[in-house]
């Protein structure tokens, strides 16, 4: 509910929303809300563990006044360790969703009428690229997560004389986490990027369509960033800004 709200306000005033007469949109479109607002439920568990965890007692022995020190497990860190797991698995389809929306973007068959990889003009498809190499980017990390996703907390091997038989590998969950983090500010930015060179193609066409309140600002604050240009460039410098965009809270 959450999400559909936020895809509401941000398309209200839209005429680009329901101009096609489409009857169903792709999963990746129609089962955003369903899918994004799973991700933010998985967030939501998994900030709840980890600031218990660090407001928690984790030494070993605990020591207690006046004298009494008592060895127990408080340091072992499978909570740490299994939530890391969820949240990688959760920000990873985050970045599936989204590479697949920029594929349907770029795929001329697909797009509804765009020229295919974005480019310029549909006489400039072949001789130009497009942004087919951005879309490369994105499925290439996507792959990537898939591989990063796979469970730390199931794997354990016994350390100390097999005293320690038994670790949550919590530490390389959390790394690998934040790998699968930053890869997808990074397909999220790409379908940024292309969803703004999508906008700019389509009102050169329909140039009375309107954006609604929130996709135009945000339409904004990337033009401001990066403007369009026409030709094939060397997009990596211009999508990182819409990146920075993304980490810094803008948008």
């Amino acid at each position: 509910m959450v999400v559909a709200r936020h895809v509401l306000e941000l398309i209200h005033g839209s005429t680009f929303v329901n101009s096609t007469g489409r009857v169903q949109d792709a999963y990746s479109l129609r089962c955003a809300p369903q899918i994004h607002g799973a991700i933010r439920e998985t967030i939501d568990f998994v900030s709840g563990v980890i600031k218990r965890e660090l407001n928690a007692a984790t030494d070993n022995p605990l020591l207690f006044e006046p004298d009494e020190a008592i060895s127990g497990g408080n340091f072992h860190g499978e909570p740490i360790g299994l939530v890391m797991d969820y949240l990688g698995i959760a920000i990873s389809e985050l970045a599936a969703i989204s590479e697949r929306r920029t594929f349907r973007l770029t795929d001329g068959k697909l797009n509804d009428g765009l020229p295919p990889m974005l480019v310029d003009n549909p006489k400039a498809a072949g001789l130009n690229s497009g942004l087919m190499m951005p879309q490369y980017t994105a499925a290439s990390l996507v792959l990537e997560n898939q591989t990063l996703a796979h469970p730390d907390s199931v794997h354990s091997l016994p350390t100390s004389g097999e005293q320690e038989d038994h670790n949550a590998n919590s530490m390389t969950a959390a790394r690998h986490a934040r790998l699968i983090i930053d890869n997808t500010t990074h397909v999220l930015a790409i379908e940024l990027y292309s969803a703004a060179r999508g906008i700019d193609l389509r009102k050169r066409n329909h140039p009375n369509l309107v954006l609604g309140d929130g996709t135009k600002q945000i339409h904004q604050l990337i033009r401001d960033v990066v403007p369009y240009q026409a030709g094939d460039a060397w997009w990596n410098p211009e999508i990182n800004k819409v990146k920075s965009l993304i980490i810094s809270h803008v948008i």
